[in-house]
Order: structure tokens, then sequence, then C-alpha cells
């Protein structure tokens, strides 16, 4: 069984081959020029590109690479887990290029209702249990039970970038004309789209209100916590330090973002997040 998935993942190909899975580079676009995140552009790369007035679309996966890298295997079972459908088209075209395939039969496409550092997991969670010798179809239902447990939150610096990529609910996109304030999103239900969560006077304040949450709904040592920005670093080490005061005995993690979520998000940005394991 093979183990694919995208950049969504915060994996770059090249890390990819080191863990044994093949990973579909999403697509930034800057200026009529297209590059593919992590082969073509790096994140900080990208940061300064935007910082200079540049305004950036993002995009799923060229069909043609997903057709490449399914065709290299065409006697496995395939196993792809992709990026949230909504915030990104890239599990709907899985499953077209899947459906054009020889034998799609084979192509098991999971939509992880998640991205970044969630995601990340759940990809390590599958390549652990298949080295275990866990079937392709339990692998998949101890998947979705982490997915279960997962929620994320989202600190923008600037929120023209979530209106413009589209991915807020109507009453969430009238947050960004509110001054002085620090607003916290998460996902809708259905993990399509973004919607306000709360509002705080200050960074600290926010990381306090989802402190609040992780505590409400038992977030323990059972679980991983991931930090991921948008050149930011400092101040996703002051968030890990605020929430690791609390979290003793829960890991937490600290990625960039990739491009094509600074593209959503915007520099500046702090995604914060817990999966079950």
């Amino acid at each position: 069984m093979k183990i694919i998935t995208d950049t969504g993942s915060l994996y770059s190909p090249e890390e990819g081959k080191k863990i044994g899975i093949d990973v579909l580079p999403l697509n930034v676009m800057v200026d009529h020029k297209n590059y593919q995140e992590y082969v073509d552009i790096q994140s900080s790369e990208f940061i300064e590109i935007v910082k200079q007035g540049h305004v950036p679309t993002s995009s799923q996966p060229a069909i043609g690479v997903t057709m490449e890298v399914f065709e290299k295997y065409p006697d496995e079972e395939l196993l792809v887990i992709n990026m949230a459908d909504g915030l990104s088209g890239t599990y709907q075209s899985t499953l077209g290029v899947k459906e054009s395939m020889d034998h799609p039969e084979h192509i098991h496409v999971m939509n992880s209702m998640t991205l970044c550092g969630p995601q990340r997991y759940l990809v390590e969670k599958a390549v652990r249990l298949r080295d275990e010798g866990l079937s392709l179809e339990d692998i998949k239902k101890e998947l979705y039970k982490s997915i279960a447990g997962e929620v994320s939150f989202l600190i923008p610096q600037d929120f023209g970038f979530l209106k413009r990529g589209g991915r807020l609910t109507p009453l969430a996109a009238t947050v960004g004309g509110m001054l002085r304030i620090t607003p916290i999103m998460t996902k809708t239900k259905d993990a399509k789209r973004l919607e306000k969560f709360a509002m705080k006077k200050t960074f600290k304040s926010a990381i306090k209100e989802i402190i609040k949450y992780f505590q409400d709904n038992g977030i323990n040592e059972n679980y991983k916590i991931y930090i991921s920005h948008a050149g930011v670093l400092e101040q996703a080490k002051s968030a890990m330090e605020q929430i690791r005061a609390v979290f003793e005995n829960v890991a937490i993690e600290i990625y960039d973002l990739s491009p094509a979520f600074i593209t959503q998000g915007g520099p500046g940005c702090i995604a914060i997040q817990t999966i079950r394991k």
C-alpha cells in the first residue's frame, strides 16, 4: 500500500520521500507566475514577495501531476489523505483524477477535514500503522478516530487575505472591519469554511481563550498540539510557552505555514490546532 498526501500537510515532496510517501504540491500564483509550493518556492521567499504588495492566489495540485503519481503504482492500493474539502479544491480534484484511472477501485481518497499540523499527524499515523501491518480499512478507521478529535483555530493579522480567499462565512467576513481586536477563527462543522470563534483585545488573551477551550474539551497527553505560523516564529514560540505552562504533558510542535495557506491566511497569521493521537 502506498500513502499519498498533498502539501497541505506541510510536507514537501522531498520530505515525503524520506518517510516513503508521495506528496502532491499545491500551487501559488503571483503576477501571473505559477509556483509549486516547496518545489519552486519556499514560505520565507513567498512572504517577502507578498509583503511587497503582490496579491497571490492558490490552487490545488495540477491534475497531470496527480495522474503521474497514481500511474506510478498501477497494481497497488493507494491511500490519499487530502486537506479539508471546501478549504481547498484538492479533495474534489483528486476524486476526479481517481475516476479517470484504469483501476479506481484501488484508490482510496480521504477528506481529512483538516490541514497543516493535524493533517501531517494523520499522514504520519497512517505510515506507522501501515508499517505495523494494519489493513487499509483498519488504518482508515483509526484515522477517522483522530479526525473526530481535531480542532483548529486561526489568528489572522490581515483579514483581507481571508476575505479575498472566500473561505469565510458571510458573518465572519464582517469581523475584519473592526479595529484593535484579535479575531480567532475556527472551522465550520463541515470543515468547509471559517467562522468567528471569539474576539479578544490582545494576542495573549486570544491564546488564553484557546487554552480555555482545550481545557473545557479534555485535551491531554492523548492529543498533539500544533502551532504553525507565517513568518512570526517568536510569536509562535510565545504562544507555545503560554500553552505549555498549562498542558505540560502534551506534545507541541511548531511549523512554518505553506505558501498556499499564507495566500489564504496572510503573512503573520498563526494556526493553533490539536488532534487526538
